[in-house]
């Protein structure tokens, strides 16, 4: 640990945060005028490295590479403008989250469109001509390019920063930003406004990829790589502030150079490898700066909302005819795999889609009537499994002791975890929730001697009497069934109802004398409970667990199964988990490119059932019922006497 290192370790640190803030700057853009969490945004980054190479190596020579790089920013903003109009223009009065969905489904297809353009293997782009040597700073060497990106983050902040506050471009955008209602009823074609945004982050993404070209390879892991660390930075700075977007990238990526340079440090006997928290560093900071500020460094307090959520019809008690429905399918079920015995990867299936189920229902439980979106209920999930891997490796409890306790042991992770994100709201909670399950999962992939590290843990098996694959499918359908029905039951009660209130109204459930705050926070537990339930069962199932089971792929799962099947219905997130999970295994099974396929086939769904699919199903048969009283009303108009009878009848 020298001087000079330090020095140099902080020049590639404002190096990369020049690159992170241009991927920052256009995912700011995009949420603030369209109000869409853009998932795709990192794909954008990866298209342009990808397509940078292809330019790069197609015109050759100094000039063709510094060609290829603006020309690779202008095909994705081109990209970014096309997918704006074509798809997210006919989704814009869908709620917001289904618009995430169709992000997250363009992500699995463009991974797959550069997998079958580009293929699998890395692609490592050519030295910048003119820039290719170093130069020498304290008697280290030191890139040159790094240095030319040093300059450029500040010039494309100051040329974005005259787009917005001198063009009538700029003018609209911020004005979009405030109020896009009012922009809509000054008279400016909104449409085109949005276009012009999404086109522009993603040039802006497009460039910060095209950048890299020269410093890393091209690979298809590069875009949920760079869509975590760009959240990050919007959040930490402030939701639609540019200075902030910079300022943070500048701060996390400082922070991971100075990590880097302390290497491993000896505190009381015991060696810290600083370089090994690089790999959280980002979402620590995210936390400690939402927990202290949770607007971010530069962005502005949220005024306390006075928004009375949507109406939406009130929960009803089960009618007889969804009793009976609901008695076969548990019939059907429990008969499916003795109908299957010739199939056993059919029984193996059906308990993943039993798990999805409850995993999907403990997650809708926060999401749908207590309003609080959270990006990390893998946390809970994978505390779960790890709880119950490690009671019974560990302590030497039996199965069952496990399945009693391990749930407990993720309460107390949604406890802790809870008690912080409720205080937040909209967006900055759904973050905070990330960071908290990137910081576990980091925890968990680094600690070899407890947890396993990436290794995990394996020989997690069921007791003997559970041995045959049937036993356990049994048993996991009775306690899915249990968890799902216990969640309905929570919220038929006044807790459920206080929880519904405070999502509507904060204000006026806080005027009646509802504890919003503690009862979102019970809300918290109640859901971590559930979700590590769903979490030892699928460690007992699998015989193994690993760090996977607590990845941001995991929540952004949970995610999908609730908004595919429908928020607002109870019966959304089964049927979500159901068709989510069958999807993934069907398709993955029969061809190469299944995330396209995949992706295209939510696209799909979301096109067509913008409510979710149980949502839009509901809303049919809700409309034919109206249709149905409508004519028994007009026939009782057309025949006064027997509307007179009736009276009559009803009033004897």
């Amino acid at each position: 640990m020298s001087f000079s290192g330090l020095i140099v370790q902080l020049l590639n640190g404002l190096a990369s945060a020049s690159s992170l803030f241009l991927v920052a700057a256009g995912l700011s853009l995009i949420f603030g005028v369209t109000r869409i969490v853009n998932f795709a945004h990192g794909s954008f980054f990866m298209v342009g490295v990808y397509i940078a190479y292809t330019l790069a190596e197609r015109l050759g020579g100094s000039v063709g590479f510094w060609v290829a790089l603006p020309l690779a920013a202008l095909a994705v903003g081109l990209l970014g403008g096309l997918i704006e109009f074509t798809l997210l223009r006919r989704i814009y009065k869908a709620p917001e989250l289904f618009q995430l969905l169709a992000t997250f489904a363009l992500v699995l297809v463009i991974k797959d469109a550069v997998l079958w353009l580009w293929g699998p293997d890395e692609l490592l782009g050519p030295r910048a001509p003119g820039l290719s040597g170093s130069v020498q700073i304290l008697g280290r060497q030191f890139p040159s390019y790094d240095l030319f990106l040093i300059v450029v983050g500040p010039l494309v902040l100051g040329a974005v920063w005259l787009l917005l506050t001198r063009t009538r471009f700029g003018t609209l955008v911020r004005a979009a930003t405030q109020d896009r209602e009012m922009v809509s009823a000054l008279g400016v074609n909104q449409a085109w406004l949005f276009t012009g945004v999404f086109a522009l982050g993603a040039l802006l993404a497009g460039l910060g990829g095209a950048l890299q070209l020269p410093r890393e390879p091209a690979t298809l892991e590069m875009d949920m790589t760079t869509i975590g660390a760009a959240f990050v930075v919007v959040v930490v700075g402030g939701m639609g502030s540019l200075p902030g977007a910079y300022l943070a990238a500048l701060l996390i990526s400082l922070i991971k150079a100075v990590c880097v340079w302390l290497g491993v440090v000896t505190l009381l006997g015991h060696g810290i490898n600083f370089s090994k928290a690089t790999l959280v560093v980002d979402f620590v900071v995210m936390a400690a700066v939402l927990v202290w500020r949770p607007w971010g460094l530069l962005g502005r307090p949220q005024a306390p909302s006075r928004y009375v959520g949507m109406q939406e019809e009130p929960l009803r008690r089960a009618g007889k005819p969804f009793v009976a429905a609901v008695v076969v399918l548990a019939l059907v079920l429990a008969a499916l795999p003795l109908l299957t015995a010739g199939s056993p990867y059919t029984t193996v299936l059906l308990i993943d889609l039993l798990i999805a189920a409850l995993f999907a229902a403990s997650l809708h439980f926060i999401m749908g009537p207590a309003g609080m979106h959270s990006f990390g209920h893998a946390a809970y999930f994978g505390l779960g499994a790890y709880g119950a891997a490690l009671l019974g490796r560990a302590a030497g409890l039996p199965m069952e002791a496990t399945l009693v306790l391990a749930p407990l042991v993720a309460g107390v992770g949604a406890l802790v975890y809870g008690w912080f994100a409720v205080r937040l709201s909209g967006v900055y909670l759904a973050m905070l929730t990330l960071a908290f399950a990137q910081i576990t999962w980091a925890i968990v992939y680094q600690w070899d001697d407890f947890t396993g590290g990436s290794n995990g843990l394996t020989g997690v098996w069921p007791a003997e009497w559970l041995g045959d694959k049937t036993h356990y499918y049994w048993l996991t359908l009775l306690l899915v069934g249990v968890g799902v029905w216990g969640l309905r039951r929570v919220l038929f009660s006044p807790f459920g109802y206080a929880l519904r209130a405070g999502r509507d109204s904060v204000l006026r459930a806080d005027a009646i004398g509802i504890d919003v705050k503690r009862a979102q926070w019970v809300g918290f537990v109640v859901a971590g409970v559930v979700a590590g339930a769903a979490g030892a069962l699928y460690a007992y199932s699998k015989g193994s667990i690993s760090p996977e089971s607590l990845a941001v792929g995991k929540s952004v799962d949970g995610l999908v199964m609730v908004l595919l099947g429908g928020i607002q219905t109870l019966a959304g997130p089964v049927v979500g988990a159901f068709t989510f999970t069958w999807l993934h295994d069907a398709v993955a099974r029969n061809t190469d490119y299944w995330r396209a396929m995949l992706g295209a086939i939510i696209l799909i769904l979301v096109l067509l059932f913008p409510q979710g699919i149980a949502g839009s199903v509901k809303q049919m048969v809700d409309r034919w019922r109206g249709r149905r009283d409508d004519l028994a009303a007009d026939e009782l108009a057309r025949n006064p006497l027997q509307a007179d009878v009736a009276t009559g009848e009803v009033a004897r």
